[in-house]
């Protein structure tokens, strides 16, 4: 009996732990998870928080506005659910593993897939920038069909979502590459939703209705395209009073793609605009829109531009895992092929 007065702190401390870990250990759903009534379960999952992965990877700024609850309950709402979904640190083997999962969606040029490691990757956002005509829109529509073909084929029998902010889907171009790869045309647009963004909230809006279109409609979503994705933040946001205004705009609008792609193994691509540096007298003088903030945000970056005869070159100018390197394709009639 003297040896366990002795140690009140350290029995204290271990009983709490197990304490604590029951409580983990039942938390099955986002009622079950402390300070969560069926009323606040029912607001978060009218909103898209529906689950424990969605709560572990918000902000209490993002969930203040929903609940309307005090921050510092909403810090213990999401450590709660962290802890219960185990998001700590992980060797690199367990990192190699899950990298097996993610699926490459071919570009319907070999050169192509070859250049980005076998194609676009999931789980990703990849950016292309370039001038007009020079590919961009031309391969957001071979991806939307190559998206529908089986894995073996280059594709993940997927849906895909596409935000149109400059008018560039065409229902015909579709039909034209889904029967050069042997896909029903009318198959292959029902397995598109498009939805066309008039201004930069409503961009961001659509973004966030693709949570919906997963968890609600459940549908195997696997390809997100943006055309283009700062079309609007430059028409809305003029001169450099208003920079820092869109960049952090445009940077929330990233960083809820990226979760996109991290959270359902989803493709996620983006076409950007580029400008010409005037003060530039040696080398090409195109720069892409969005600077420092689309660039970090983009795990893969692709410059699109025009060559000879008619041809496209993409060359890869940033990946964390690929060489840089360069590679020429031609668009026909039937999508894009090599040369």
């Amino acid at each position: 009996m003297r040896q366990r007065l002795s140690e009140p702190k350290t029995i204290k401390e271990s009983e709490d732990y197990e304490e604590e870990m029951e409580v983990k250990s039942k938390i099955e759903g986002v009622g079950d998870l402390p300070g969560v009534g069926p009323a606040t379960a029912t607001k978060l999952a009218q909103v898209g928080y529906s689950d424990l992965m969605s709560i572990a990877v918000a902000t209490p700024g993002e969930l203040i506005e929903v609940t309307g609850m005090a921050e510092a309950s909403l810090k213990r709402i999401i450590a709660a659910a962290r802890s219960s979904l185990k998001m700590g640190f992980e060797s690199g083997e367990e990192l190699l593993k899950k990298r097996q999962e993610v699926i490459r969606l071919h570009t319907g040029s070999k050169a192509f897939n070859d250049l980005l490691g076998g194609g676009f990757e999931t789980g990703s956002i990849t950016e292309c920038f370039g001038e007009y005509g020079s590919g961009k829109s031309q391969l957001a529509h071979q991806l939307a069909v190559s998206v529908q073909l089986d894995k073996e084929a280059g594709g993940a029998q997927g849906i895909c979502v596409f935000i149109d902010t400059e008018n560039t889907f065409r229902p015909e171009r579709i039909e034209q590459i889904s029967k050069s790869l042997g896909i029903d045309p009318l198959t292959a647009l029902r397995n598109i939703k498009v939805a066309r963004a008039f201004n930069s909230d409503h961009q961001m809006l659509l973004a966030e209705k693709v949570e919906d279109l997963i968890k609600k409609e459940k549908l195997n979503v696997k390809l997100v395209i943006v055309d283009s994705l700062t079309a609007h933040f430059r028409a809305e946001f003029v001169g450099r009073g208003t920079l820092a205004d869109r960049q952090q705009k445009l940077n929330k609008h990233m960083h809820l793609l990226n979760k996109l792609a991290s959270t359902h193994n989803l493709c996620v691509y983006v076409t950007n605009q580029v400008m010409a540096k005037p003060d530039q007298f040696f080398g090409d003088p195109t720069q892409a829109i969005g600077g420092h903030i689309v660039a970090h945000n983009s795990t893969t970056r692709v410059y699109f531009r025009k060559g000879k005869k008619g041809t496209r070159v993409a060359k890869l100018v940033d990946s964390p895992s690929l060489p840089d390197g360069e590679c020429t394709f031609i668009l026909t009639e039937h999508g894009i092929r090599d040369v």
